[in-house]
């Protein structure tokens, strides 16, 4: 018996864990389909072929192949039909630059030139966004390839034929046969979210069993802050997913806003309980020593913990939901009740584990699961009972009331240096890396030469793909020393592949797509994976058409650190950009539009605006913040400085957490619009924006040259009392008054967050209290208002 279940956890995690390696199976039919779109191509082709000309040269389907797994990597549209439309234009610049490699393939100066004139286009047309990407990797990836299989203008009929023949298979297979359905990515995409918040219990459960033993590992720490932002990583995935579908389609009789309020609220309260357990963990900073939680405690607080993995496992049915969160709810309940002084740490981190619990109940009841015979499950309507001794009532939109913490989110002890910008004012980005990466090529050429006038082409297409999707210079030295990793490892594993086969087409042909398989699969966790097997695929590639050796394929690890060193130097000199000046746009960038949409959300509130809003401004500014953690990459990497390392995670890491609460505030205001709340509200807010702003100056300039080189960050602690008075004295409905609370709350949280982080990092703190402490030091010491849970 023990055995059987002991299985059957083992298979309930595996099946969790397989939900969120890869949310919505993205990667797969990525992958998948790139490869079918291969095998159908060169099927065709080859066919073709063989009743037309079989004395063709193989390289013509290898050309085909190459055309259908380009066409499927570099097409990003968002939605269905602009994908459709950008694969099909694709056949235009892949037919122009393969005409003209043809025929500038046999001549080296003329190939030369055109070569880098086609890359600078390539590079340039990405202004145009994802439309522009893909089309112009249309036109760089068949001219690459012209030179590569060294083609004779005589070719040019097939070549051409080999570019419809690529393209349509792409085409009919991604956008017409295995089009993606909206409604079942959301349902896969809501699963990797639970798997994602089995991991983040899972990784906070690691941390709380450090306590008592040294304190928790530092691989630990770092587990639980990939945890959480894997976590949000998913969740901005079912927003996007919600612009391509609605949520009653999966889940009849459920809304949109319903889904993604539940969806934001348990973000929300994960985020908080891994915070509130890391503070627990750690030693704490407070003039006083404080003794470790006992071990009794912990236990419970474990257990709780354990309830909720339970309950977030995949394959579990209604009622085993609803009753685990009940049981991780039961077994912090003493914890929440005891109001002892001293353990208040305690008491937090059990809030957070009943808010999680609250948050999982109330999701499911709004789409309770379906029973085999197809028909719902009828669940009681009851909310949680609260716990004994619980304090503030539950919150009816967040599914429970979060801890009396007036706590800033943790931070570190240092702050990034700033350094200005050192921008070309005019100059677009994409301006920019088109001249970069043209010089890049042109040095590729002249120092590939010198190496191997027959393999030049390895350096300069190394020198473009490092260029694919950096902003900086310390982004894109991370991403050629990617590649020359890969590019080693891949030589090895080719060698290996290429003997293992001995030159035979079939098995060739089958390894090679796996290989093409992996590599496409694998893209977006690691660039350095697509160096590694698209390596391996050439091993193949030469083993087929008979250029095999081990020379060649050490020549092209060669070629691949020269067109990484191009790279490097043209970065360095040609228009530089350093990487804390992209930082520092991307900050000023979330910051305006986290900006907007606080603006927006308070005009909706104060009933200035009517509901429902657009999405937009919430979508840029999750587009904003993914481009923040990007240019932040090289930064918080493990070969930078780790005082330097530890700073920009601490500025990111409030960031998020403001982007988190904004995004519930904007939900939160499509149910309340109170023309009479204006009055107070609207300086709330504004103190709010205004610290915000001050924020941006510290990360970006480091001063505010207005204010006399120093930021100003003045608490709205007072203002958003007064607002949440007006709430909790005026507003008689008790649903419209707790959302409003709510509303409030979340403007305190972003105010804390912002504020502490500002003072922390060298701005003035305004207007002490009636108690003689800064707004930020009352906020520290526990002096916060609680009418609303804050």
């Amino acid at each position: 018996m023990t055995g059987r279940l002991g299985g059957r956890r083992g298979s309930v995690d595996l099946r969790t864990w397989l939900a969120g390696v890869d949310p919505g199976l993205t990667r797969l039919r990525l992958a998948s389909i790139a490869v079918a779109s291969m095998v159908l191509a060169v099927g065709v082709t080859a066919a073709v072929r063989a009743l037309l000309d079989p004395a063709e040269p193989v390289t013509v389907l290898l050309f085909t192949g190459v055309l259908a797994m380009v066409s499927n990597l570099a097409v990003n549209e968002p939605d269905l039909p602009r994908r459709r439309v950008t694969t099909a234009l694709m056949v235009l610049p892949a037919a122009a630059s393969t005409v003209v490699g043809a025929f500038v393939a046999p001549y080296r100066i003329p190939s030369a030139v055109a070569f880098v004139a086609v890359i600078v286009i390539a590079v340039w047309v990405r202004r145009w966004g994802p439309r522009g990407f893909a089309l112009g990797m249309a036109g760089f990836m068949p001219f690459f390839f012209t030179q590569f299989l060294q083609v004779a203008p005589a070719q040019v009929p097939w070549l051409l034929a080999a570019v419809v023949v690529g393209i349509a298979s792409t085409l009919l297979l991604r956008g017409v046969v295995f089009a993606e359905r909206p409604a079942r990515t959301l349902r896969r995409m809501v699963t990797a979210f639970r798997a994602r918040a089995h991991a983040l219990v899972g990784a906070t459960d690691t941390v709380l069993a450090g306590i008592g033993h040294g304190g928790p590992d530092e691989r630990d720490l770092e587990a639980l802050r990939r945890a959480r932002a894997r976590l949000q990583e998913v969740a901005l995935l079912v927003e996007d997913t919600l612009e391509q579908t609605t949520a009653g389609r999966v889940w009849p009789g459920l809304d949109d806003d319903t889904l993604a309020l539940r969806i934001a609220d348990a973000e929300l309260a994960l985020e908080r309980l891994s915070v509130v357990v890391r503070r627990l963990a750690l030693p704490p900073t407070d003039p006083e020593p404080t003794a470790p939680p006992d071990p009794v405690v912990v236990a419970a607080l474990r257990t709780g913990l354990r309830h909720l993995q339970h309950a977030l496992a995949a394959g579990q049915d209604h009622a085993a939901i609803l009753e685990a969160a009940a049981d991780a709810r039961a077994a912090v309940a003493g914890l929440v009740a005891d109001t002892r002084p001293g353990g208040e740490r305690v008491q937090r981190t059990a809030f957070a584990v009943r808010r999680v619990a609250d948050a999982i109940h109330h999701a499911q009841l709004d789409a309770p699961s379906r029973r085999p015979d197809g028909h719902a499950v009828e669940p009681s309507l009851r909310p949680p009972p609260p716990p004994s001794g619980s304090g503030p009532a539950p919150d009816a939109l967040t599914g429970g009331s979060p801890p009396a913490d007036p706590d800033r989110p943790d931070t570190d002890d240092v702050h990034p240096a700033a350094e200005p910008a050192r921008e070309v004012r005019g100059l677009a980005l994409s301006t920019r890396q088109a001249v970069q990466v043209g010089v890049a090529a042109t040095l590729a050429i002249v120092a590939g030469e010198l190496v191997a006038p027959s393999r030049w082409y390895w350096a300069v297409i190394t020198a473009f793909v490092v260029f694919a999707g950096t902003n900086s210079r310390g982004d894109l030295l991370s991403r050629g020393w990617g590649r020359i990793l890969g590019t080693v490892g891949g030589v090895v594993a080719g060698m290996g592949l290429a003997a293992l086969v001995g030159g035979q087409v079939l098995p060739s042909l089958v390894l090679l797509f796996v290989c093409v398989f992996l590599a496409l699969y694998l893209v977006r966790v690691s660039p350095s994976m697509l160096a590694f097997w698209i390596t391996a695929v050439l091993a193949l590639v030469y083993g087929l058409i008979g250029q095999f050796s081990v020379d060649v394929l050490v020549l092209r690890i060669e070629e691949t650190i020269i067109g990484a060193l191009a790279s490097i130097v043209a970065a360095f000199l040609v228009l530089p950009r350093g990487t804390r000046a992209a930082f520092g746009e991307a900050v000023s960038d979330l910051v305006d539009a986290i900006d907007r949409v606080l603006g927006e959300a308070t005009d909706r509130l104060a009933g200035r605006r009517p509901a429902p809003p657009a999405r937009e401004g919430v979508r840029a500014m999750d587009d904003a913040l993914a481009t923040l953690r990007q240019r932040a990459s090289p930064l918080v990497g493990r070969f930078s400085r780790r005082r330097a390392r530890s700073s920009y995670q601490r500025g990111l890491r409030v960031l998020v957490v403001c982007d988190v609460y904004a995004r519930s505030l904007a939900r939160t205001a499509d149910h309340v619009a109170d023309p009479g709340w204006a009055a107070t509200l609207d300086p709330a807010a504004a103190r709010v924006r205004a610290n915000l702003d001050g924020l941006r100056d510290v990360l970006v300039h480091g001063h505010r040259a207005s204010d006399g080189g120093r930021v100003r960050a003045r608490s709205a602690e007072d203002l958003v009392d007064a607002a949440e008075g007006y709430a909790a004295r005026t507003v008689d409905d008790p649903q419209r008054r707790t959302a409003m609370l709510t509303a409030a709350r979340l403007l305190r949280r972003i105010d804390q967050a912002v504020v502490g982080l500002a003072v922390d990092l060298g701005a003035a703190e305004d207007d002490l209290d009636e108690e003689g402490q800064s707004p930020s030091t009352a906020s520290s010491a526990g002096v916060a208002n609680t009418r609303s849970g804050s």
